[in-house]
C-alpha cells in the first residue's frame, strides 16, 4: 500500500506577525509543519507500525523552506518527499489542481492530509483535491480503519458522529483526536537527512482568488470603569458578563 500524506509549512503559532502597507511581514519567522498535517503522517506511521506493508510519502506545495516541513515529516518516519516548488501563493484551487497531478503519478491508495490549514484557515483543500481526483472523501476524521481494500471511518458531523465505508483509494482528511503525533527522535532526525527529497518546479499556477488586502485583527478593550463598593461592583459586573454572554 502506497499513502501520500500532504503536508505544509506555515508560521510557529508563537511568531510575531507584522502587516506593513496591507502585507503580511513574515521575515525572521520560525516555520513549522502545520499540526493538522502532523495527524496525517501519524495515522500512515502507526499503520506501518501495525504490521501493514506501506510506502509513505510527504508531499508538499510551496517555496524552497517547505523543505523544512518535509523533514520533519521524514524524520517522523516517512519513506522519501517530494516538494512541487513554487514561489506563487495559489488558492485552495489551484492548490488543489497541481497536487492532484501529484497524486496522480504517484498513484496511491490513500491520501491523508490536514483538515485546516493553518495559514488559509481554510478546509477545503481536501475536498477540492477529492473533487479533482474523482475520489471518495472522509472529512474530519477521528479513527479509520482499513481492510480488503475498503476504509471504514468514524467522522464528525454536525449531528454528532457518523461511520463511513469507502472504497480505495481516497482522501482523509485528519484532525484532533485521530492520534497523538510522535517526537522525531535524534537518530531519525539524522536519517531523514540521508533519504530522498525531490524538487520539482511547478509551471504556472493559476488562482482565481486574489488577495487585496491584509491586516492583522483587533480586539480593543472598552475600558469601562465600574464605581462603588466592592459588593456593588461585583455585582455589576456579574450582570454585564451575563449580558455578554447571551
Amino acid at each position: 500500500m502506497k499513502i501520500i500524506t500532504i503536508v505544509r509549512h506555515v508560521p510557529d503559532a508563537e511568531a510575531r506577525v507584522r502587516v506593513d502597507d496591507g502585507q503580511v511581514t513574515l521575515s525572521g519567522a520560525a516555520w513549522v509543519i502545520d499540526g493538522m498535517d502532523e495527524y496525517g503522517v501519524e495515522q500512515a506511521l502507526r499503520m506501518r507500525d501495525d504490521g501493514m506493508d506501506v510506502e509513505i510519502v510527504a508531499l508538499a506545495l510551496g517555496p524552497a523552506a517547505g523543505e523544512d516541513a518535509l523533514r520533519t515529516a521524514l524524520a517522523m518516519g516517512a519513506d522519501r518527499a517530494r516538494l512541487l516548488e513554487t514561489d506563487a501563493e495559489p488558492d485552495v484551487l489551484a492548490s488543489a489542481r497541481a497536487l492532484a497531478e501529484a497524486i496522480r503519478d504517484e498513484a496511491p491508495d490513500l491520501v491523508f492530509i490536514g483538515g485546516k490549514q493553518a495559514d488559509w484557515d481554510s478546509a477545503g483543500l481536501g475536498a477540492a483535491i477529492a473533487e479533482v481526483l474523482g475520489w471518495p472523501l472522509a472529512d474530519w476524521t477521528t479513527s479509520m480503519t482499513v481492510q480488503d481494500g475498503t476504509l471504514d471511518v468514524q467522522h464528525d458531523a454536525d449531528a454528532g458522529t457518523e461511520r463511513l465505508t469507502l472504497p480505495l483509494p481516497a482522501i482523509v482528511t485528519t484532525q484532533q483526536g485521530l492520534n497523538e503525533p510522535r517526537y522525531p527522535t535524534l537518530p531519525n532526525i539524522m536519517k531523514a537527512k540521508r533519504k530522498e527529497l525531490a524538487r520539482e518546479e511547478v509551471g504556472a499556477i493559476t488562482s482565481r482568488t486574489r488577495v487585496t488586502h491584509r491586516a492583522l485583527e483587533q480586539r480593543e478593550r472598552q475600558g469601562r470603569m465600574l464605581e462603588g463598593d466592592a459588593v456593588t461592583t461585583a455585582q455589576e459586573l456579574a450582570r454585564l458578563l451575563a449580558e455578554a454572554g447571551r
